[in-house]
């Protein structure tokens, strides 16, 4: 009998998390790009982005993928970190509608439709040509097998209803909330799903094995436990990504901790029975339960909305910045100043170097794999190329925006120069990885350069590092005479090339160089030669006071 009631218990809360992953994933796949591109847009004001994060948790059905898919944009530098916490503060309303759904079907026997909505859903995914119609298949069959999975875990708890052993856990949970809280909590981190844990505590109050009392510190440590996929989500991210997750962590734990007071005293209880009158019955104490997980996180975040900034202060000093932190987003790009050209325009010169920098930088380490064998700054090279490709749009943007203004000549001369600037900065730091993936097929596959070529790739990179130096000074004091030592290095690196490119010609004749690692030393000097040529495209623009001619 335990064993049976074991199966049925592990089946059914299996059907419940794949039925639910699988109807949000296709839900997610349904709306396209229309999730990301509200999260990214509407997300100035923080009433705006509360509701943004309530409204899209609601249709995927979990906190944990919203506050997963908040972390990656801040990673791809399409959110801060304020603009983050009204959407995360948000999620966790969105994702009692979870509870809702299972009271309403689950009292209104609708888990008798469960295996029909199985077989509509895959006959629909099977027979529509049409994506957009095999997307509804898929949510029609995650809903039932959702439904299914209710089902198994309601027939599995049948038998405990007269067991002293459970009646016995029912009265600890009601005497010590606090071991209740602990449950939960273990519980949703088991499960990675606070929509189960919660699936899991209203079948086992309908079916009379815990009184509603008992459910509540349950729910609590249900929206403690769920804040585990945003921790674990946020290794190795950036700094505001960590503290994001802490931002969910402390919102739910802060949370549980004041109400576990009112859960002692037992207003709590008191408040969800008055707002369902009647009585707490079989048919109602689902709906006691849903009313529960909903008013925890409404009153929570009524209390944490209006203290946005406190909360990110409190987890800038939880999470300190590392000193190598790569900052994605940009640092000078303020939007109020679009309507001051002059202004703007020295921000975005401002910001243009700051990308000139990150490049470089990308560029110090790409070289360092290069010739002290430090495998390990392969990471940073990716991140620092991403980080330069954000800014690449967000000053092309910017850029775009200030050209639609009333500019002088001067200053509508020097956008497109600008832009032209930002490109070919974003071409060197593609360079960049570039060469720290040549770094990696070399090593992989075991390549070995001659002498001559190793001292060949150090004459180049000596070349490149003193003009990548020369092009960020002239930026910043506007001296032209950096450009004309830029430019002059660039000849350099011209000529270099065709005379190592022939070198390289001779040795594969001579037979006194490995082929594959000949192939890989001729797009090292190509890399390095495509960097200059770049470069030189700023340097000139440097050179004319950035005047388009």
């Amino acid at each position: 009998m335990a064993v049976d009631v074991i199966f049925q218990l592990i089946g059914g809360l299996g059907f419940f998390l794949f039925g639910i992953k699988f109807m949000s994933e296709a839900l997610s796949r349904i709306s396209g790009n229309k999730v990301k591109n509200i999260v990214s847009h509407l997300t100035s004001n923080r009433i705006v982005a509360f509701s943004v994060g309530a409204g899209i948790t609601a249709i995927i059905q979990s906190s944990s993928a919203m506050t997963v898919m908040v972390i990656g944009f801040i990673n791809a530098g399409l959110l801060t970190l304020r603009q983050a916490i009204p959407v995360v503060i948000g999620s966790n309303i969105g994702t009692t509608f979870t509870a809702w759904l299972v009271s309403f079907f689950a009292v209104f026997k609708i888990t008798h439709y469960a295996l029909p909505a199985v077989g509509i859903g895959f006959v629909l995914m099977l027979s529509c040509k049409k994506s957009k119609g095999k997307r509804w298949g898929e949510i029609i069959f995650g809903f039932g097998v959702l439904f299914v999975g209710i089902g198994f875990m309601k027939d599995a708890f049948a038998p405990l209803q007269s067991s002293g052993g459970i009646n016995n856990i029912m009265v600890k949970f009601s005497q010590y909330p606090i071991l209740g809280v602990l449950v939960g909590t273990v519980i949703t981190m088991l499960f990675q799903s606070s929509s189960a844990t919660i699936a899991l505590v209203q079948v086992l109050a309908f079916k009379g094995l815990i009184d509603f009392p008992s459910t509540l510190p349950l729910i609590l440590g249900d929206n403690i436990g769920t804040t585990i996929t945003a921790q674990i989500a946020r290794i190795g991210g950036t700094t505001d990504s960590k503290r994001i997750a802490w931002v969910h962590t402390l919102f739910n734990v802060i949370g549980a901790g004041y109400m576990l007071v009112l859960i002692y005293l037992g207003v709590y209880q008191r408040l969800i029975e008055w707002i369902i009158p009647g009585g707490v019955t079989a048919k109602n104490i689902m709906f006691h339960i849903a009313l529960s997980h909903s008013l925890f996180n409404i009153f929570n975040s009524i209390i944490f909305l209006p203290f946005v900034r406190w909360l990110e202060k409190l987890v800038v000093r939880i999470v300190a910045e590392r000193p190598d932190e790569i900052h994605i987003e940009p640092q000078y790009l303020e939007k109020h100043l679009i309507e001051t050209p002059t202004l703007a325009l020295d921000q975005s010169r401002k910001e243009i170097l700051r990308m000139l920098h990150l490049a470089k930088s990308a560029l110090k380490d790409a070289i360092e794999m290069t010739t002290e064998n430090k495998k390990e700054l392969y990471g940073k090279v990716v991140r620092k190329e991403d980080a330069v490709d954000n800014l690449q749009a967000e000053i092309t943007k910017y850029l775009i925006d200030i050209s639609v203004k009333d500019l002088d000549q001067e200053q509508a001369q020097m956008i497109p120069v600008f832009i032209h600037s930002v490109n070919d900065i974003e071409r060197i730091s593609d360079q960049a990885e570039n060469i720290a993936e040549l770094v990696e097929r070399r090593e992989g596959n075991g390549l070995l350069f001659t002498d001559v070529a190793r001292e060949e790739l150090n004459q180049m990179i000596q070349v490149v590092m003193k003009m990548i130096n020369d092009v960020p000074s002239g930026l910043e004091d506007g001296k032209t005479y950096h450009a004309v030592d830029a430019l002059k290095k660039e000849d350099l690196l011209n000529e270099m090339q065709i005379r190592f490119r022939e070198r390289h010609v001779m040795r594969l004749k001579e037979r006194s160089c490995d082929v594959l690692a000949g192939l890989v030393f001729t797009d090292f000097v190509d890399s390095l030669e495509k960097i200059g040529d770049h470069l030189s495209n700023i340097a000139k623009g440097l050179k004319r006071g950035f005047k388009w001619t």
